[in-house]
């Protein structure tokens, strides 16, 4: 059974960095992709940043690009999410999950694992 696990987030001001951490679990993800989305109140889920797990390629929304990066953690088998310069309408729940399937890395329509979700409060 796949399973995705989150961990960090909070609240931070504006000008501020979190770190998001992704682990999954359940089976091999050599071929896979991992996503990030986000979704505040009100609004639909967006597209973040995505990163291959076996080459470490990885794509970026193109309004995010600069200020959050993605990297993996080896040893830990996490997808690691910096985010700097935060602003207060980085606001949302954010989301990790596994690409399996073929398609655009920016539509959540081809990711089929879902983490449980954390919450980013950015303040002015």
């Amino acid at each position: 059974q796949v399973e995705l696990v989150q961990a960090g987030g909070g609240s931070a001001p504006a000008g501020g960095s979190l770190t998001l951490s992704c682990a999954p679990s359940g089976r091999t993800f050599g071929g896979d992709v991992i996503g990030w989305f986000r979704q505040a109140p009100g609004k639909e889920r967006e597209f973040v940043a995505a990163i291959s797990w076996s080459g470490g390629s990885t794509y970026y929304s193109g309004s995010l690009k600069g200020r959050f990066a993605l990297s993996r953690d080896n040893p830990k088998n996490t997808v690691l999410l910096q985010m700097n310069s935060l602003k207060p309408e980085d606001t949302a729940v954010y989301y990790c999950a596994v690409k399996d399937q073929p398609g655009d890395w920016g539509s959540s329509a081809v990711y089929r694992f879902w983490g449980q979700g954390t919450q980013v409060t950015v303040s002015s």
